[in-house]
């Protein structure tokens, strides 16, 4: 019997990790965790399509907010919890399968919280998720000495506010979006009570891969549309150009969005407590973004295949918006520390133009031809050698 599984086999002291370790990639149960966020991702991420070719757009994108941030802040909680104390023991394998029961009762919510305002379901998958992590902070508290008090403000940190969410259940639907900004705010604000005085170490590298994990599964959503189009194309003969044509600048805008991402070496932008809490939540606005721009894509096919009279401005708005949205938070939180001049002005002047082009026909070929004019700007002008910014590492 080898040492890792004597470990699984049984319970072993939950200590933090090594942030120094020399490699620490993602563990095969973090890759296992996040294919229930494919799911939850897609879910809301097709109703989010239906309200905008409907024309629904202030219910939907509301919506979609609101749920986007469930799944989100579920699964940035586990990832920065398992770079800092997995064990990959049993009971810890046991309750983070229990949060990926969470994630798929929230996801099957999802429907009704879109069409009937009705999140009962995905309050119960979230808070099920939650108390999960609860049980692993408690758990970690036996750690000891100055992180236990860390620990222990987490745990009671995320009690506090499921308690909130149980509550939000009861609010008039008319208040329901101050009571979640509300709600939200203060859930955000746990790692910061938990960590002002002792943080938890994390591996930059570990994290930053993850992060870079769910980019790619929220850039996938945007590749299952460009196969939409194509399904649709070799359906409907009489539309086979322009849905051949969308599905062809669908890929090209997937592609460029990931070159983007992944250009600058993401593990220098967490060097400290702030820069961290900077890099962990503005990527909430990377991830919607991502995610919404296939909705904007399947828009797109609906008013060629003639399934939606959703047109002009607001047509253009559903790719340009997200598009501009994630150039410019993955500039802020990792290219603009990395980059020259040059890129430095590229990136925030081609998302004014994205979101301009909208005013323009043909805006999704314009859009693409800009992303590509940014990934050539980035071949010819890699990232700066130095190292900005300092400080241990922290967690959030």
């Amino acid at each position: 019997m080898t040492d890792t599984t004597r470990t699984r086999s049984r319970l072993v002291r939950m200590l933090p990790r090594d942030p120094g370790q020399a490699h620490r990639p993602a563990s095969t149960l973090e890759l296992f965790f996040d294919l229930v966020f494919v799911v939850a991702v897609s879910t809301a991420s097709v109703q989010l399509h239906h309200a905008l070719s409907h024309g629904d757009f202030v219910h939907g994108i509301t919506s979609y907010a609101m749920l986007f941030f469930a799944i989100w802040w579920a699964w940035m909680n586990f990832t920065w919890f398992a770079t800092s104390f997995d064990t990959d023991d049993w009971l810890y394998r046991v309750l983070t399968i229990v949060q990926m029961g969470g994630v798929l009762i929230l996801a099957a919510g999802v429907p009704a919280a879109f069409g009937e305002g009705d999140f009962t379901v995905p309050v119960i998958g979230y808070v099920v998720m939650r108390v999960a992590m609860i049980c692993q902070w408690l758990r970690a508290s036996g750690c000891g000495g100055a992180l236990r008090s860390a620990t222990i403000r987490y745990a009671l940190g995320i009690a506090a506010v499921q308690v909130l969410w149980f509550l939000f259940l009861f609010i008039p639907a008319e208040l329901r979006i101050g009571a979640f900004a509300l709600f939200a705010l203060i859930e955000i604000l746990v790692p910061v009570f938990a960590e002002y005085r002792h943080q938890t170490p994390w591996h930059p590298q570990h994290i930053t891969e993850r992060y870079g994990l769910f980019t790619l599964i929220v850039l996938g959503e945007s590749l299952l549309a460009s196969a939409n189009a194509i399904i649709d194309a070799l359906q409907k003969v009489e539309a086979l150009a322009p849905l051949i044509l969308i599905s062809v600048l669908t890929l090209l805008m997937t592609a460029a969005l990931w070159w983007i991402y992944f250009w600058p070496p993401h593990h220098r932008a967490i060097t400290s407590f702030a820069r961290s809490l900077r890099y962990g939540y503005t990527h909430y606005f990377v991830f919607a973004a991502a995610a919404a721009m296939s909705a904007g894509i399947e828009v797109q096919i609906d008013i060629l295949t003639h399934e939606s009279h959703v047109a002009g401005l607001e047509a253009a708005l559903t790719i340009a918006v997200p598009v501009a949205v994630f150039l410019i938070g993955i500039w802020l939180i990792a290219i603009r520390d990395n980059a020259d001049g040059v890129v430095n002005a590229v990136i925030p002047i081609g998302a004014a133009l994205v979101l301009l082009g909208a005013l323009l026909p043909q805006s999704v070929l314009l859009t693409t031809a800009i992303l590509v004019v940014i990934v050539v700007v980035l071949v010819i002008r890699p990232p700066q050698p130095h190292r900005l910014g300092g400080g241990k590492p922290h967690s959030i």
